[in-house]
């Protein structure tokens, strides 16, 4: 049985993770959200501000998952509860830059991403000063409820997850989405184009998830010498191709939650 959890901010990933928690037995949960999404169980009670939470809640976590831009308005109104544990799941902003509006509240920073939504994320999350055992192994739960999680004592790592693994899910649709350009304009009709690019995508990535050979050896172990695959992978692993671009994207993305951190 999962405590009451305190959920501000009612969007995708927030309302992945709270259904994942009902899944799991959730006592009781307030979710705040300005748009009052339905609640997806009796358990959950939606309302549309801090001041709207009943009287007398007290969670056992508050997760915050509203845009980092917005942190600086929204966080003083959570300092209220300084026995929860304050679960964090905004890009880029620190511990550092949470503990003061909330209080000097214990803080942990993670970083999910978007297949959390069908229970197959993967979270990576950094516990606060002052986060006792009890506090990490409930947000270890809550985090579980969606998929995958490491921890990390260095806090400075977040930045590079949040752009490999956090920003990750976005990288593997643009894959699947020139595919299936780069299919049209070899004249394969729309319809066929955008089926062979989603499953060759999909089923790829579950191959990768089932086998324990590394991502480089099922690579080769698909390109045959002089073939069609290593033609392509010639213009692909070009230096100035594919193996710069993606490290020059993880360092923008990287250089971006840093910018968030507050």
């Amino acid at each position: 049985m999962i405590p009451p959890i305190l959920l501000v901010g009612f969007g995708k990933m927030g309302g992945a993770m709270l259904a994942g928690w009902c899944q799991m037995g959730l006592e009781a949960a307030v979710a705040v959200d300005p748009s009052r999404p339905a609640a997806p169980s009796p358990a959950v009670v939606v309302v549309g501000s801090a001041a709207e939470i009943p009287q007398g809640f007290s969670p056992a976590a508050v997760v915050l998952a509203v845009k980092p831009q917005s942190a600086p308005e929204t966080l003083p109104h959570y300092a209220r509860f300084p026995g929860a544990v304050m679960l964090s799941i905004m890009a880029g902003r620190s511990i550092a830059s949470l503990q003061d509006p909330l209080g000097g509240a214990a803080v942990v920073r993670a970083m999910p991403n978007t297949p959390a939504s069908i229970g197959q994320g993967f979270t990576v999350a950094c516990a606060g000063p002052g986060v006792t055992a009890a506090q990490r192994e409930l947000c270890d739960s809550l985090l579980r409820a969606v998929g995958e999680v490491d921890w990390v004592e260095d806090e400075a790592l977040i930045d590079p997850v949040t752009a490999v693994s956090g920003g990750g899910p976005a990288y593997v649709f643009l894959l699947a989405e020139l595919l299936e350009r780069a299919a049209i304009e070899q004249g394969i009709p729309p319809d066929l184009a955008r089926r062979m690019a989603r499953r060759t995508v999909s089923g790829s990535g579950a191959l990768l998830a089932a086998s324990d050979l590394d991502a480089a050896v099922l690579r080769q172990n698909v390109t045959s010498p002089a073939g069609t695959t290593e033609r392509a992978l010639a213009v692909m692993m070009n230096a100035a191709a594919w193996p710069d671009t993606i490290s020059r994207a993880i360092r923008a993305a990287t250089e971006r939650s840093r910018e968030l951190g507050g």
